[in-house]
């Protein structure tokens, strides 16, 4: 059975309406047909960009932020992870346990803010991963240096995001939540999403250094995804943390 932790006692850097909007759907996280297909879609193409850029998960201590239901914490899991999950949502902290004692996955799942645990536990984890959370918080410099600090010197941290320009609102708002309904309309606000030389700079600010990125593209005839040298839209990146920075 995995640990049980208490609920956090203040909601840190989280967005009360987005918490709500993710909470209502968190039921749904495991069903790959239901407005988390994307996710489903593409967790392998994240999967292996990670497990590549931090050099292998297997008994790497390892932390995933804004984890939802689990999706990317239980496939760390299968690649030998020690891996502890976090979220906000008590509902999505719920199912990922949930799923966790069908799948038998070996996963530590927390109700906590990774502000919160920075403090608890800084320089714990060799792999930090926070996807698809920078967009939908109010303050994503405030995540990325919670980041900095619970990774140890030299360990690596990955974030995936939505970059502003026109080009990704015609595609992650009009395209994906209109035109061809991959996501429910509200989902993402365009004015949060980040641009890659921003992500860069607030994590220089919290002491990483950049290692790599890659773009995430969607073609809708084959309906497949694939890694893109195009970071317009839909981005990952990693960096590693330096001997000094984020503590």
């Amino acid at each position: 059975m995995p640990d049980v932790h208490p609920a956090p006692t203040t909601a840190g850097n989280a967005d009360p309406a987005e918490l709500a909007k993710f909470s209502a759907l968190a039921h749904r996280w495991w069903d790959r047909e239901s407005e988390f297909r994307p996710l489903h879609d593409i967790n392998p193409l994240r999967l292996g960009w990670i497990e590549k850029v931090a050099g292998g998960l297997e008994g790497r201590r390892t932390l995933d932020v804004g984890c939802g239901g689990g999706l990317l914490t239980e496939a760390m899991a299968a690649r030998g992870a020690e891996v502890t999950g976090i979220d906000l949502s008590e509902k999505a902290i719920g199912v990922a346990r949930l799923h966790q004692l069908e799948s038998g996955a070996r996963a530590d799942y927390r109700c906590v803010a990774a502000e919160d645990l920075a403090r608890e536990r800084p320089q714990a984890f060799d792999v930090v991963t926070c996807l698809e959370l920078l967009e939908h918080v109010p303050d994503p410099a405030s995540t990325i240096d919670a980041c900095a600090k619970l990774v140890a010197a030299g360990g690596c941290v990955v974030f995936s995001t939505i970059s502003r320009n026109p080009k990704s609102y015609a595609l992650a708002i009009l395209g994906a939540e209109y035109a061809l309904r991959l996501l429910p309309r509200g989902t993402h606000d365009w004015s949060r999403f980040l641009r890659p030389s921003e992500l860069a700079a607030h994590a220089r600010r919290a002491g990483l250094d950049p290692v790599a990125m890659t773009g995430l593209a969607y073609n809708p005839l084959t309906r497949r995804y694939r890694l893109d040298a195009d970071t317009s839209v839909n981005y990952l990146a990693a960096f590693r943390r330096t001997a000094s920075g984020g503590a």
